[in-house]
């Protein structure tokens, strides 16, 4: 017996030793001062820290029927484990790439902030429907794929003063947090009165929903505050559980009726939350490839249409660029200038996340900081992306729990996003007023305008006009120029109309 045993177990060995040999080798895991478990495991912790973009996504664009009425995948009733199946299959395909072509310890998924304004700021429009919108998305990928090939992505970079990107960052966090707060019911139209919004129910806090979104919102906080690894998703499952015992013992039922009307104001906002059938199951992918790409040019005309993919560029690429220097540095990995290793790689492969996750209608698939929770545990190569990424696509087939979310279960990750956004603010000289009045004016018309556009617009065309009034107009770059006149243009565009007698 020993003798048949000891060679089975050098055997064992000696492949165990040349598969860590060539991960070594392809990921230079040594090269960089880490190892394979230490890889493996930093992936397992960016997963769990990130992981709650399938659960959010989901709620945000697969509950929100377009202009004409439809949800993603062209049904009447949304359908959030197809949307949630898909979040995470382009997440994880891409996140793999991310690990296999540029070698580094970053993942993608869809980027918040660009999902609301996908769902708020381009589906909603009049005429467009989720295609059209997700057409945009594709296109919006396509340009950054080619200004990346070209270098002109960094041009543009250097264009846009560092607090207006800061700006735009803090408004996107309020967006969020105004979209999370009133879908969870704690803002709210009054039914009567001067005031456009109220709190609860009449100036109260009313209904067992509503003790759910507290209790999720409170457990998040202490748990960010106690660094707790993967505190949101934590949050969102244990208050769905909350959400599904409150109702199987108190019988709470929706705030609408089968005809959409209003007869339950303390009622589950989204969907009545219930045990799940099935808990795992084939991933339904059949958004893949429902978009149009040129579909929108018809329906709002070619000036909206750049503006619109003006405005997805701006958020996309910005965010990615500040975020793989961040990674870098927390990871040891830049240079003396500054820049991570295979830094065009880096910046191919989340150029054609944004592209797949318009094919994959999921929104723009972009690089996320969360990754630096990997980094935290040791992640220095591509190898924990790739374990990452596959972690991805196993969550795929758990999609069908993702669809007993009620509204109260998930919005209090909104609302901490929204502060985690809003941190950037400490990056804008609030005593220089020639850039924090267009700074202020970006970040606080976004929500309150319900428009991430109009914020950037106004903060952009201020921003030129007080650079002109203070005799300055030869520090804007001409790309500024640009930009600006065409949002007013945008601005102006109904007046111009009128005076055309175009309808």
């Amino acid at each position: 017996m020993p003798s048949t045993l000891v060679p089975k177990k050098i055997a064992t060995n000696g492949k165990k030793n040349a598969i860590h040999s060539a991960l070594d080798s392809f990921f230079e895991i040594s090269k960089r001062g880490s190892t394979v478990p230490r890889e493996v495991r930093g992936g397992f912790v960016t997963f769990f820290t990130m992981a709650y973009i399938v659960v959010l996504n989901p709620l945000i664009i697969g509950t929100q029927p377009d202009s004409s009425g439809a949800f993603l995948g062209g049904g009447g009733h949304p359908n959030i484990a197809m949307v949630a199946a898909t979040t995470a299959l382009v997440a994880g395909v891409m996140t793999l790439l991310m690990g296999v072509v540029a070698n580094f310890p970053l993942a993608l998924a869809t980027g918040l902030g660009l999902n609301a304004f996908v769902t708020f700021g381009i589906a909603k429009l009049p005429g467009m429907t989720w295609p059209d919108a997700m057409g945009l998305v594709v296109m919006e990928g396509l340009i950054i794929t080619v200004l990346v090939l070209t270098g002109f992505r960094k041009a543009i970079f250097h264009a846009v003063p560092a607090p207006l990107k800061t700006a735009i960052s803090v408004g996107i966090g309020l967006f969020i947090t105004i979209i999370g707060l009133v879908d969870s019911g704690i803002v709210r139209r009054p039914a009567v009165g001067p005031v456009p919004v109220e709190l609860g129910v009449g100036g109260f806090l009313a209904g067992w929903p509503t003790l759910v979104f507290v209790i999720g919102l409170l457990s998040i906080i202490v748990m960010l505050v106690k660094k707790v690894k993967g505190a949101i998703l934590i949050g969102i499952l244990g208050t769905s559980a909350v959400a599904i015992l409150l109702e199987a013992v108190v019988k709470i039922g929706g705030q609408l009726d089968n005809t959409g009307k209003l007869v339950n104001p303390t009622g589950w906002g989204l969907n009545v939350p219930k045990f799940p059938s099935k808990l795992v199951d084939i991933p339904d992918f059949g958004l893949l490839g429902q978009f149009s790409l040129l579909g929108s040019f018809a329906k709002i005309g070619a000036v909206s249409v750049f503006l619109l993919v003006f405005t997805l560029l701006l958020a996309d690429f910005f965010d990615t660029m500040g975020t793989m220097v961040a990674i870098g540095g927390e990871a040891g990995l830049l240079d003396k200038e500054g820049t991570p290793p295979n830094a065009q790689k880096i910046l191919i492969v989340d150029s054609l996340a944004a592209v797949a996750g318009g094919a994959g209608s999921v929104s723009s698939n972009t690089a996320y900081i969360e990754s630096a929770s990997g980094v935290g545990e040791g992640a220095r190569t591509g190898l924990a992306s790739v374990v990452t990424g596959l972690l991805f696509l196993l969550a795929t087939f758990v999609a069908p729990l993702v669809s007993v979310i009620p509204y109260e279960a998930a919005t209090p990750a909104l609302v901490v996003v929204g502060f985690l956004m809003m941190q950037q603010v400490r990056g804008i000289e609030w005593d220089d007023l020639e850039i924090a009045i267009p700074a202020f004016l970006t970040i606080v018309l976004m929500p309150f305008t319900y428009s991430i556009t109009a914020g950037i617009g106004a903060g952009f065309v201020v921003f030129v006009l007080l650079k002109v009034v203070l005799g300055k107009a030869s520090a804007v770059h001409p790309l500024m120029w640009a930009i600006s006149g065409v949002f007013v243009l945008y601005f102006a565009l109904d007046p111009i109309k009128s005076l055309l007698g175009v309808h």
